[in-house]
This record gives structure tokens, sequence and C-alpha cells, in this order.
């Protein structure tokens, strides 16, 4: 089998689930962040997950791979970190906003997809992702909606691991009268994480304004590994 980039290593469900791998191998290897896999299963998945990658798809000659990351940097929010800017307080006000979890993925998916072209959350990426609700109680994939009078505007999906939380992809609505409302709807996610008792919110890719305009602080990889395992555990 050819590999989707010839400078990416296999990385397989033995290797994500021995300790001495990840930790005398992978995780000091600053020179690699993207490992390749064809195992779609969603225990290998969830395996992943729980040593701090974050995987995404690539299609390489018309096949499918699981691109998992473990990432240089990180993105994290620590609650007390929040900033909410005035526009976002004024919409709090002025507006009835409702947020709704839920393990019902296909509508927020869906919006994801329309709105962003050539998404990597492909039908058979959401397919494992309905698979790990199956598996186990540590690991949760939740839909995250901001609805205004029941009409979905923006959302998100991500998952639970411990007193954790990773976002994955989300959307917003991009109808002018809507502006802001994604940031509404993070603000009201990290409200809602901080009350809810959980440590920090992953926001993966720390190369993105609007998360370090949410207050979010860039952690190294062996910093990030460090607070994500003993949060996870």
């Amino acid at each position: 089998m050819q590999t989707p980039q010839p400078s990416i290593d296999y990385i397989s469900y033995e290797d994500v689930t021995s300790k001495a791998v990840l930790e005398r191998i992978i995780y000091p290897n600053m020179h690699k962040n993207y490992y390749w896999s064809d195992d779609f299963s969603a225990k290998n998945y969830i395996a992943l997950a729980k040593a701090g990658f974050i995987s995404v798809t690539e299609t390489y000659k018309g096949e499918e791979f699981l691109i998992p990351e473990i990432q240089y940097k990180y993105a994290i929010l620590d609650f007390e970190d929040l900033h909410i800017s005035k526009k976002v307080k004024r919409l709090l006000r002025q507006k009835s906003f409702t947020l709704e979890f839920s393990s019902e993925l296909d509508e927020v998916f869906e919006a994801i997809n329309t709105l962003h072209k050539n998404s990597w959350l492909t039908p058979k990426y959401l397919n494992i992702l309905k698979e790990t609700q199956q598996l186990e109680s540590n690991f949760k994939v939740q839909s995250v909606e901001l609805r205004e009078e029941g009409e979905l505007l923006a959302g998100e999906i991500g998952y639970v691991i411990g007193r954790t939380y990773t976002s994955l992809s989300g959307f917003s609505s991009r109808q002018k009268h809507h502006r802001n409302y994604g940031t509404v709807q993070l603000v009201l996610l990290a409200k809602y994480l901080e009350k809810n008792g959980f440590d920090f919110w992953n926001l993966g890719h720390p190369f993105m304004d609007y998360k370090l305009a949410l207050g979010a602080k860039i952690y190294e990889r062996k910093d990030f590994l460090r607070r994500w395992i003993k949060a996870t555990s």
C-alpha cells in the first residue's frame, strides 16, 4: 500500500496504545507531527484521541485515509482567560439564544459541509464518530448547537475525554445579520464547560486569530501533553 505522503509514517493501534512507543519515539520527535492510518475503527480513533492526536482525513489516489496529528503546538482555553468582546456582550443581552448539546451529529455535519466544501469531515469520518458512542463512557462525541427561535445558526462537533473538551470542526451562518453568532456559540460553550467542571478546552491548532481573541494560550507539545494526560486519565 502506498502512503498518502512519502514523509508520513504509518501509525498502528499497537503503536498508539503503547506507552513506551508514545513516550520514547512519537512524543519526543519534534520533526514529525502527521501520521497516517487506514484503520477507521472506533477503538483506534479513541486511542488516538486519548493520546493527544487530533485526526482528520485525506484522500490519496482515490482512497481515504485517517491523518492523525500530534501537533507541535496547541491552543488551550483556561476559562478564567475567556475574553468576551463588547459586540458579543451586546448580542447576549439583546438576543434570546439557546445552546444545545446532542449525540445526534447529522444536522451540524450537514451545516459544516454546506459551508466548507471538500471538508475533511467526510461521511466515513462521521461514521467513526457515531461508532465511538457505543464503546465507552470516558469518550463522548457531542454536537454543540446555537439556536435562535429554534433555528440552527452556529455549531460544532467535538469530543469529551475526562475533564477536557476538544473542538473538531464547526460553522456559523454567513448572513450579515448573524455576524458574531459563531463567537456567541464559543462564549456560551466556554461558560458551560467552566460551570460543569472541565479543566480546559483544547482548541487544536493555535494559528487562527479567533482562538487567541477568545483568550486561548499557546502550549508547546510537551507542555500540552503534561496537562492533557493529567486531565484525561
